[in-house]
């Protein structure tokens, strides 16, 4: 066991990898995780190309990276993830946005939500709720912020609705409507997911 920043014992630290484009916002937020006492930030990468490569040498449990990166800055980030997902299932993957748009999160969510995490890049101002997430996909649950659900008219709430957990989040930046998490049935979620018609998306 070890000890946290906040003086309670943790099992074995977690073992990400980092990628994000700005090197400021990447030492910064590798920094914040460490100092934690509950991740260890085996690799901090600038791409998509190095986050691939350091996922295959480092075999993380978990992967946070921003979701535009070089060289289009486009979605970089959900690419990977899908990659990353079907060559190393056992590893989770955090994607920070700063897109509420729910087409984002479903662009990333749309072949199956297991292992997979949409947070704004808000959370990087709570550690508590951004290291949780990391854990939850870990465990092969997904979480969805709960800004993107709560701007969301259609497609999204069928994701809340078949959450089996809605935690409130902790922090100075607490939301009254929490972060969804869905462990639940995927195959049904996806096919709720996948009924809802293009002009509501």
């Amino acid at each position: 066991l070890r000890t946290c920043l906040w003086g309670h014992a943790v099992a074995d630290q977690l073992r990400v990898v980092l990628a994000e484009d700005n090197y400021l916002v990447r030492e910064g937020t590798r920094r914040l995780l460490e100092d934690s006492g509950e991740v260890d930030v085996v690799a901090a990468v600038g791409n998509a190309d190095e986050l691939l490569d350091a996922v295959r040498r480092f075999a993380p449990q978990a992967v946070l990276t921003d979701i535009r990166m070089p060289p289009g800055h486009h979605m970089e980030g959900i690419e990977a993830a899908h990659a990353i997902r079907h060559e190393h299932p056992g590893i989770g993957v955090v994607v920070l946005s700063q897109h509420t748009d729910e087409t984002y999160a479903f662009a990333l969510l749309s072949d199956g939500t297991a292992g997979l995490a949409y947070l704004l890049k808000d959370r990087l101002g709570d550690l508590d709720e951004l290291i949780r997430a990391l854990h939850e996909v870990t465990r092969g649950g997904s979480v969805i912020d709960p800004v993107v659900v709560a701007e969301d008219d259609g497609p999204l709430q069928a994701v809340a609705q078949l959450a089996d957990v809605a935690r409130p989040v902790v922090g100075a930046q607490a939301l009254s409507s929490g972060v969804v998490q869905a462990h639940g049935p995927l195959a049904q979620l996806r096919r709720q997911m996948l009924q809802i018609p293009v002009e509501q998306r």
